[in-house]
């Protein structure tokens, strides 16, 4: 007795879709492989912050452009860099975020090694305290020596939190999807439930407290640079007067005069103590 007829071949079968874990898997990956919101985070302050610093010190409206033309582009990052050095907890932070980040960039792509053979376990220790070590060495060159160890401690532990997660596989760098790796690693519970942490505390201190700092750094009334006594020449008459330095010409300097609010050539400068220009936003 014969069976159905053959009309054809038969479709393959369709091909399983992606389940929901697996398009979190990716989600994670291209977010970190980007640099996720941090990347985003730290190039609108790196744009922003700066402006907003020079127009409350300087008063806002034609001054903020008198300032970065005379600054000249090439100095405008100075405003940046003044408010990082001579902010210890600003500087502190934004090392910690930028130390994640860079890590998490890197690991996405496969930068931390698996296995647990002793070579493995020294490229990853060295991976792991590479960039912790270097952002807390300027921070104890800048600020202090427990600045530079808490700066080095929180480095250290936002990217222990990445390690576990790529070692564990809850991420798989983008490389494969398959990409090995350590499978018989088992972390003590204390540990995974740090790791779960970590992310929040990452996205915490990336979105909402280094912006925090960036604009009460931009708002309390202290020049991004140093305040110097120079003598200032007003057609036939000169005056010392206080500039904040903008940039360097030959002997003198070019700054913002506190006294005339407009740019001045200064000759004879020295440098001042204070570096206060006005009231704090949160204090006027």
């Amino acid at each position: 007795m014969t069976g159905p007829a053959d009309d054809g071949p038969h479709p393959a079968p369709a091909a399983p879709g992606p389940s929901g874990r697996d398009l979190d898997l990716e989600e994670e990956r291209r977010a970190d492989r980007k640099g996720g919101a941090g990347h985003t985070v730290l190039l609108a302050l790196a744009l922003a912050v700066p402006v907003a610093k020079v127009s409350y010190t300087v008063g806002g409206g034609d001054a903020v452009r008198d300032v970065f033309v005379g600054m000249e582009p090439a100095n405008w990052p100075d405003v940046l860099l003044g408010m990082v050095i001579t902010d210890p907890l600003l500087g502190s932070v934004l090392g910690v975020v930028v130390s994640r980040i860079v890590f998490a960039v890197f690991a996405a792509r496969g930068a931390v090694p698996s296995g647990r053979g002793p070579l493995a376990v020294l490229r990853r220790t060295a991976l792991t305290l590479a960039n912790p070590l270097a952002v807390g060495l300027i921070d104890l060159c800048l600020f202090g020596p427990w600045w530079g160890l808490a700066t080095a401690l929180a480095a250290y532990a936002l990217r222990l939190g990445v390690v576990v997660e790529y070692r564990t596989g809850r991420r798989r760098p983008h490389r494969s999807h398959h990409a090995p790796h350590d499978p018989e690693y088992r972390p003590p519970p204390w540990l995974r439930r740090f790791a779960s942490a970590e992310q929040l505390v990452a996205l915490v201190l990336t979105v909402v407290v280094l912006p925090l700092l960036f604009l009460a750094s931009a708002v309390d009334g202290q020049a991004w640079t140093s305040i110097v006594e120079c003598r200032v020449t007003y057609g036939t008459r000169t005056a010392d007067a206080r500039l904040i330095e903008l940039s360097r010409k030959g002997n003198g300097v070019v700054g913002w005069n506190l006294d005339a609010e407009e740019i001045s050539n200064g000759l004879g400068c020295t440098a001042t103590e204070s570096r206060h220009v006005r009231e704090p936003w949160w204090g006027s």
